[in-house]
């Protein structure tokens, strides 16, 4: 699989709870991400998180739909993130959503991955149609 590499900036703005859920520790962000280089898009989303930062345990899941241009081929696309942070210790899987691709990333699947160096965060995204 090709793999891109590239920076992105995000915007993480909390959001309102339902009643039911307001009481669970749970957390609701959405997302607002723009990805430059070769993934030339633009991502939004939701998140749901919960931490227990006395034992630094806690995971969050999130959808995201992105949308532009793949190495130049147009299209969107939705990503699934699970992430676990186990005792400070974290995991993160980002895949593409099966089926989820359109136009010209019709049939896209692959995984992405996040690095945060120097404060700015990177992609790396290994992907094949």
């Amino acid at each position: 699989m090709p793999i891109i590499t590239g920076e992105f900036t995000v915007v993480m703005q909390p959001e309102a709870m339902s009643a039911v859920a307001a009481d669970s520790g749970i957390g609701r962000m959405s997302l607002n991400k723009h990805y430059h280089g070769a993934l030339a898009a633009e991502g939004k989303g939701e998140m749901l998180a919960y931490m227990d930062r006395a034992l630094g345990s806690g995971v969050y899941v999130a959808v995201e739909r992105v949308t532009g241009q793949v190495e130049g081929r147009s299209g969107s696309f939705l990503l699934h993130h699970t992430g676990i942070m186990t005792r400070n210790a974290p995991s993160l899987a980002v895949a593409v959503v099966p089926d989820s691709g359109t136009d010209e990333l019709a049939g896209l699947r692959g995984g992405l991955h996040i690095r945060i160096e120097g404060g700015k965060h990177y992609y790396d995204f290994d992907y094949m149609l």
